[in-house]
């Protein structure tokens, strides 16, 4: 009854649904992402120095020189490795065996000679024309490496939305774990939780996840362990207090009573109950491990190169804020605001739905 009445309230709430909507669609495009990206090599790193930094529609002709075939990786996890050289031209001279181009942004006169020959096949003109010269738009620009800055943006998408999910499990396996234990069979190992979380608690957040992280190592994997295990406290409290209040009630003494077993009584009669709540910690939880993660990123010690992480494209262009081309921050910026944004204000709506004095 209680959900029902909650899942009524969120769908009047109309800013609830489209933080849901915008949620469901960007998990949607991080599992996606290199369907959807117009580079979709792994992580979305093929440079072309000479064009970086270039603003929104920016619009190349490319030389593409064909080499010796790799092995393809699989697409949907991460990418495929690029076999063929892409060069960015401004210019083309065409002779009986071959071409010479001109580099983009070459301001001189230089240009390089390639035969017919060194592409795969027999080939001639048109047929370079048709099928190694083609024009390549990107949608946002480039960033500072000659990077399409959209395919960035989507697969860095994948590191937000991951770290979310799995700092949240991890802070609720041990936030639900110590909490329940604390909360129902008090005495010492109340204390004794507790001393541990207030421990935990009287560490600043930042200052204990850059500690994990650096004895962990720097990596993908690391982060999004240290930032689980730097949000169970919050969980492990919330529970503790649930149970507490929970156990005193009759239904769970006359269980006690009946000699149901204690983990029966803690998973079948007490837990359920806790599912509210928590779903509501969750939500607040997620959008603090995107920006934990962002900031961790951004000083250098999150996702290393050339793993694609917004708070990482921040820190690698914030510079540009001065320099006249302010949208490469501002774009992984605004992704990183709107979604924390949106799982703030569906954790609002969760909490104010489930909240039984209203």
């Amino acid at each position: 009854m209680e959900f029902s009445r909650a899942l009524y309230q969120i769908k009047q709430d109309s800013w609830a649904i489209g933080s849901l909507l915008f949620i469901i669609t960007v998990t949607l495009v991080a599992i996606f992402a290199y369907f959807l990206a117009p580079d979709k090599t792994a992580y979305g790193n093929q440079m072309h120095l000479s064009i970086h930094s270039q603003p929104p529609g920016f619009i190349c002709e490319m030389l593409i020189i064909p080499q010796i075939k790799k092995k393809k990786s699989y697409l949907f996890f991460s990418g495929n490795n690029n076999p063929n050289d892409e060069i960015p031209v401004q210019d083309i001279k065409w002779f009986k065996d071959g071409l010479a181009y001109k580099r983009y942004g070459n301001a001189t006169d230089y240009y390089e000679k390639i035969l017919f020959s060194s592409f795969l096949g027999v080939v001639n003109k048109s047929v370079i024309e048709s099928s190694y010269l083609i024009k390549k738009q990107f949608l946002l620009g480039t960033d500072k490496y000659g990077r399409d800055l959209l395919s960035r943006l989507l697969i860095g998408s994948r590191i937000s939305i991951s770290i979310g999910f799995v700092a949240v499990f991890i802070s609720l396996v041990l936030g639900v774990f110590l909490g329940a234990i604390a909360g129902y069979f008090g005495g010492w190992i109340d204390r004794i939780i507790m001393w541990l979380i207030n421990i935990t608690w009287s560490i600043p957040t930042l200052l204990m996840v850059i500690a994990i992280t650096l004895a962990l190592g720097r990596g993908f994997w690391q982060v999004f362990v240290a930032v689980g295990l730097t949000m169970w406290v919050e969980v492990a409290r919330l529970v503790r207090g649930q149970v507490k209040s929970v156990k005193e009630q009759l239904y769970i003494q006359a269980g006690a009573a009946l000699g149901f077993s204690h983990v029966r009584i803690l998973s079948q009669h007490i837990l359920p109950m806790l599912i509210a709540p928590l779903i509501v910690i969750s939500a607040a939880n997620f959008a603090s491990a995107i920006l934990m993660e962002s900031g961790l990123s951004f000083l250098g010690i999150g996702a290393q190169p050339p793993i694609p992480s917004w708070g990482g494209m921040v820190k690698d262009h914030f510079r540009y804020l001065l320099l006249g081309k302010p949208y490469l921050a501002l774009l992984p910026g605004l992704a990183i605001m709107s979604l924390v944004l949106a799982f703030m204000i569906l954790g609002n709506s969760l909490r104010d739905a489930f909240d039984v004095k209203r």
